[in-house]
């Protein structure tokens, strides 16, 4: 199986270096994409929007054999969502790390300041989500904010367009990482707007993957572990 990996904010393909080996070694392809504008700290993001980033996963689907397992971290989670909507009929199922299907309308994220039409990693301690860093050590850390490529604001900024209802008969996996399962379900009972989706899709299942928000980088093993199981899911079906 074809395995479409999108990184989240402030990262490209190189983010799934670690997980890429154990995706292989079980005989599946891994596409780790990079989108426009995070080739590197000096490529050119002017101009860059999210329907870029949106048409470039789905042009890797286009170019996949068959059916595809499509993995979004983060804020990936709504672009890959995004790219369900408009090909349904070739994602077998995805599987979402640490973030949400972002709805129709909604921005990936909103509230951060841009510089020049870019939006830096902010320091996570300072705007209080110590727990997205909780499994990193000092080293780690420091070279996690090095290596952070700034965002095209248009990427955060523009709303979320969605229109085919097929993408809600595409199963998902939620991967819980700095929350729980439990938590999640919680938010979507509540009608929380940011996971709405999740109470409109078909079948979606729930796994906890205790630690930060970045388990590609400080946990890969566990990480690949959950994608596999996720392709075996879909191979049974």
């Amino acid at each position: 199986m074809d395995v479409i990996l999108i990184p989240g904010l402030w990262l490209n393909g190189s983010s799934w270096d670690a997980v890429v080996p154990a995706i292989e070694g079980a005989g599946h392809r891994a596409w780790p994409l990079t989108l426009p504008g995070m080739e590197s700290h000096a490529a050119s993001r002017s101009g860059v929007a999210l329907r870029d980033h949106v048409e470039a996963v789905v042009g890797a689907i286009d170019e996949a054999d068959g059916e595809v397992l499509l993995v979004g971290h983060s804020a990936g989670s709504g672009i890959g969502h995004a790219a369900v909507d408009v090909r349904p009929e070739r994602v077998a199922r995805a599987v979402y790390v640490g973030g949400f299907p972002t709805p129709d309308g909604s921005a990936l994220l909103d509230g951060l300041p841009a510089t020049n039409g870019e939006v830096p990693m902010p320091d996570w301690v300072e705007v209080g989500e110590e727990a997205n860093i909780a499994d990193f050590d000092e080293e780690l850390l420091a070279s996690f904010y090095a290596k952070a490529i700034p965002v095209p604001e248009g990427v955060v900024t523009q709303p979320q367009e969605l229109r085919n209802p097929r993408r809600y008969e595409v199963p998902i996996t939620a991967v819980c990482t700095e929350y729980t399962a439990e938590d999640l379900r919680g938010w979507v009972r509540e009608g929380e707007e940011q996971v709405s989706e999740f109470a409109r899709i078909r079948q979606v299942d729930y796994v906890d993957l205790p630690g930060g928000h970045w388990p590609q980088i400080t946990q890969p093993e566990r990480l690949a572990e959950v994608l596999l199981e996720a392709a075996r899911l879909t191979s049974r079906h």
